[in-house]
């Protein structure tokens, strides 16, 4: 009987180790990932954040996540088909750091429908605390030859009806005519 169960915890050890060797960057990191809650007026978007492929800029967020930083913030920007962007423009100071770049070419981490991205300046190291979320894939904001690109970090989990219903309110030039407000961001344990 022993034999038996130690066969059959061998057995599932390696079936476990070839799985893993077919698992996803997302899927292979999971042990380092963080998941988040934004909670917004127009109901809740969770996520994972990649610590282990994007370790500076997922630190970044969550120290923005438990300042509270966010928390009565606001989806003000968006783009249907593109992103919408958040932050708490009340709280953002010149003197906020800035973030070095995590180019995707380092990271493996794509700018892909649902991807949580830093937003910045014309300068790729200019990332403080505002974000966005990309609705549909938008492979010309990855890193390529001629650009930097921009530093995705996360994708969403649950949440993306909401991020479409966020990306398609009445916007004039890019900014929504309401914007929505993010009542808190939460780190999930």
């Amino acid at each position: 009987m022993k034999m038996n169960r130690f066969a059959a915890l061998a057995s599932a050890l390696f079936a476990f180790t070839c799985a893993s060797a077919f698992l996803s960057p997302q899927q292979a990191s999971a042990a380092d990932a963080v998941r988040i809650k934004i909670s917004t007026s127009q109901g809740d978007i969770v996520a994972v954040l990649d610590a282990k492929r994007a370790p500076k800029t997922v630190a970044n967020f969550l120290h923005y996540v438990n300042t509270k930083f966010y928390d009565g913030g606001t989806f003000f920007r968006s783009v249907p088909g593109f992103v919408i962007q958040g932050g708490n423009h009340d709280r953002e100071q010149p003197s906020d750091p800035q973030l070095t770049l995590e180019p995707t070419s380092k990271t493996g981490i794509l700018n892909k429908d649902g991807a949580l991205s830093m937003a910045r300046t014309p300068d790729p190291n200019s990332a403080t605390s505002e974000f966005f979320i990309c609705d549909g894939d938008q492979a010309e904001l990855d890193a390529s030859p001629t650009s930097p690109g921009y530093a995705a970090f996360g994708h969403v989990l649950s949440g993306m009806d909401i991020v479409r219903k966020i990306a398609h309110l009445p916007a004039e030039n890019q900014q929504l005519l309401t914007p929505v407000k993010i009542l808190k961001v939460t780190e999930l344990r």
